[in-house]
């Protein structure tokens, strides 16, 4: 079978690096809050093009602690408006909702699945305090368009940057754009961890050392707690996995992006639509995403012929029974990407003799 993503591969391909680095982080004592969590922090930051970075506990928290700070420092309020495209994973209307805003979802654009800008402005209106792109399936949402809304309106603009690890925006990566931005290292990420892992990267540092403090129960000094936190911390063995992994991302998001070519340069079949890629520094390819109405029959027709291709994904945020409030509205750009999106194999892995597999198939498929 060809797994649509590798993880046992990818990580024995660092494996002996992983092994010492786990070995010395249980020979240290330490697990929490140490010298690896302080290393990678300032690695990722780096790397991103920001001061600051902050471990916490996964994706999700990342965006949670984003917006729970800003409601701390008085910059949002409980009722306020986020505008968020409406075909994301749930991650990031959930951060929304939990810190009791308000989420808007806006329709995508078809060709490239990220938020469109041209249909932003209509949804503004004076509870709107802030937007969060999200950089989905790899492809940079961000535009000069976004960055012009946002200046106009006195928006904060946030980043859901799960899926783009090393994306690119005019040289400045994915995370580094907005006000704020939230990371995710679930381990089938461009750059993953052992289990669940986040971050959050800024410029901002009053920002920074809010979120650090939410993160850890709302302390900032032991057993003092100014504010109703939560237990959000990267532990130290993920952090030493993931300064490994930060060594290699660039690397490996290049093999990504010989997959992604191959594919597009080789896929035939008139019932696929391919995804748009006007920049390639502009796509890291978390999953390479390709459309047709006949999804769930070439779905089966690949896995009988040893190739797993996934959905992403299969239900809209506005269908869900979490969200039934909205049931009843239409999205339809989105109802389309969510009926028609299938995930081809996709991960820097994938050997060529593979992926000229998945390609052949594919035309084959009638």
């Amino acid at each position: 079978m060809i797994k649509n993503t590798d993880i046992q591969q990818i990580t024995d391909k660092h494996l002996d690096e992983i092994k010492n680095a786990v070995n010395r982080v249980v020979e240290s004592g330490w697990y929490l809050l140490g010298e690896e969590n302080r290393k990678f922090e300032e690695n990722y930051a780096s790397y991103i093009g920001t001061k600051y970075c902050i471990g916490v506990a996964n994706g999700l928290d990342a965006l949670y602690l984003i917006l729970k700070a800003y409601i701390e420092m008085g910059k949002l309020h409980e009722g306020d408006e986020i505008i968020v495209p409406a075909n994301t994973y749930i991650a990031t209307i959930l951060a929304i909702s939990q810190n009791n805003l308000t989420p808007v979802l806006v329709e995508p654009d078809i060709q490239t699945y990220q938020i469109d800008p041209s249909k932003i402005e209509e949804h503004i209106n004076p509870k709107t305090k802030g937007v969060m792109i999200v950089h989905l399936y790899g492809q940079c949402a961000y535009t000069d368009k976004i960055e012009a809304i946002c200046k106009e309106y006195n928006l904060l603009l946030m980043e859901d940057n799960a899926q783009a690890h090393g994306c690119e925006f005019k040289g400045r990566k994915t995370g580094s754009l907005g006000h704020a931005a939230g990371h995710s290292f679930y381990p089938t990420k461009n750059m993953g961890a052992l289990g669940d892992a986040g971050a959050v990267t800024t410029n901002d540092k009053e920002l920074a050392n809010l979120i650090r403090t939410l993160a850890n129960y709302g302390s900032s000094k032991k057993y003092v707690f100014d504010y109703i936190g939560r237990n959000s911390r990267l532990d130290e063995i993920h952090a030493a996995v993931l300064n490994i992994k930060l060594k290699y991302i660039d690397q490996d998001n290049e093999h990504r992006k010989q997959v992604a070519r191959y594919y597009i340069d080789n896929i035939k079949n008139p019932d696929i639509s391919l995804p748009t890629v006007d920049d390639w520094s502009s796509h890291v390819f978390h999953i390479f995403p390709i459309r047709t109405s006949k999804r769930d029959s070439l779905q089966s027709y690949l896995e009988r012929n040893g190739v797993q291709a996934m959905i992403h994904y299969p239900i809209p945020p506005h269908k869900q029974l979490c969200y039934k409030e909205w049931k009843e509205h239409s999205y339809p750009i989105t109802e389309k990407i969510h009926n028609e999106e299938l995930s081809l194999p996709m991960s820097p892995v994938l050997t060529a003799s593979e992926y000229s597999k998945v390609v052949e198939l594919i035309n084959n498929y009638r």
